[in-house]
């Protein structure tokens, strides 16, 4: 069966990636390597689930790529913008995230990869120091430049179609404002008047990128395209946009746990999350106000899925007032460690009888090696989107990152739970591959 609205993936897909750090040069690298078959592209949903299309007689288990057209990892051309000039070689090396056997082999590849000029403001990751810049320029200045960029690498390499993702250091927390946020007439009139409080640089790379007709992903938690002005640009422009905040270690672990306990309907009475990391990332996050942007999202992951108010019996204790347990998540900079985050979460529960228990999870993962099938994945997918004429919240996506975007102005309330947002994107992939979306989320 195919879906005839779908257009094809012909040509050439760019990937224009903000950031050129630890997370951009592993998922390029690997998708180098994977491509003269010197390695398996493992973590990628995209080239590794397989959805159950029909029922019955007809029931077939398919890959996402045999269902809907997606983009061929040959087709994929790379670029970026950072603060450091360093080419994607250099950076990869430099991040000690891969071994040099494995990076050597794509290494020609790499060293063309140079990033372009960041549109940078040091007051938004005060522990970056990098010079290449495009200087201290209004926020619409930066637009105008940013959308100068994507237009040039998509005719110098050629590209049919480029996808925008960011994978560059958190922000400071921006809270949503009224005002600046829920229109976009107010959020240009804000970018003309160099409003540097409430338009942060992420929120001029989205506008750039969805101007010039590229889909837009934020992989951290910045406030940049979960804010209503950024919804309606993404309506008058058909793109599809999605974020925020890739979702790999520790959020992972906790989207997928949090079910087991409110499916065996057992009490909660805390969970204590604490991470060690030593990367940029780490180091970026070492701030308050940085720590801020990547606390909430963190924090709003298993109060969605574990709800007082449905059960108060079972999660109604622990927090001020008794209304709720108790959730703390914590991220200590810790540069031995570089790339290998570590976590611990603790986790008070309460059985038969109101008798308490305990789960200890550690988690030695390796972030960028979760992070780059993630952005492999995002990219593909929302690209796929694009093509299938889906524009504005790609909520199927959620799957892939910690905190979905959600339309908080209607109360709706962002889905959490892991297996539910697998179930959306199944649907998403059954839908653009022209089959029943036949799966409920309960």
């Amino acid at each position: 069966m195919k879906n005839e609205n779908v257009k094809p993936a012909n040509g050439r897909l760019g990937i224009l990636i903000v950031g050129n750090g630890a997370v951009a040069t592993t998922f390029m690298t690997g998708v180098l390597m994977a491509r003269k078959e010197l390695t398996k592209p493992i973590g990628s949903m995209t080239l590794y689930d397989k959805v159950r299309v029909g029922k019955g007689a007809e029931k077939k288990y398919l890959k996402y790529g045999e269902i809907a057209p997606i983009a061929s990892l040959d087709d994929l051309v790379f670029g970026c913008w950072d603060v450091y000039p360093q080419n994607a070689y250099q950076a990869a090396v430099y991040a000690e995230v891969l071994k040099r056997e494995d990076i050597d082999p794509v290494r020609d590849e790499l060293e063309k990869i140079v990033p372009m000029k960041a549109a940078f403001d040091k007051n938004y990751a005060k522990r970056l120091d990098g010079d290449h810049t495009k200087g201290d320029i209004t926020r619409w200045e930066m637009v105008e430049a940013l959308r100068e960029d994507i237009r040039r690498f998509k005719s110098e390499k050629n590209c049919d179609r480029v996808v925008v993702l960011w994978a560059a250091s958190t922000e400071i927390y921006v809270p949503i404002d009224e005002k600046t946020h829920y229109a976009l007439s107010d959020l240009e009139t804000a970018m003309k008047a160099d409003d540097r409080e409430h338009v942060a640089p992420s929120m001029c790379y989205a506008y750039a990128a969805l101007s010039e007709g590229c889909p837009f992903v934020m992989g951290a938690p910045n406030t940049t395209v979960d804010i209503p002005a950024m919804w309606e640009l993404a309506e008058k422009t058909q793109m599809p946009i999605a974020g925020k905040d890739f979702k790999t270690g520790q959020t992972l672990v906790k989207s997928g746990f949090a079910p087991i306990i409110g499916t065996r309907c057992l009490g909660l009475d805390g969970w204590f999350s604490t991470n060690i990391l030593g990367n940029r990332d780490g180091l970026v996050l070492d701030i308050p106000e940085n720590f801020r942007s990547k606390e909430v999202s963190k924090l709003s992951t298993l109060e969605t899925i574990l709800r007082p108010d449905l059960q108060p019996d079972l999660y109604g204790h622990g927090n001020d007032d008794d209304t709720q347990y108790y959730h703390k998540v914590r991220i200590n900079y810790y540069p031995p460690r570089n790339d290998n985050k570590e976590s611990w979460d603790n986790i008070d529960i309460r059985g038969w009888m109101g008798y308490p228990m305990q789960i200890k999870i550690n988690f030695l993962c390796r972030d960028s090696i979760l992070a780059a099938p993630v952005c492999l994945d995002l990219c593909l997918l929302i690209d796929l989107a694009a093509r299938a004429g889906r524009y504005g919240t790609q909520r199927f996506l959620s799957f892939f990152l910690k905190s979905p975007m959600h339309d908080y102005t209607q109360g709706e309330t962002p889905v959490n739970h892991l297996y539910q947002q697998h179930t959306m994107l199944k649907n998403a992939i059954r839908e653009m591959g022209g089959y029943e979306a036949d799966e409920e989320i309960d």
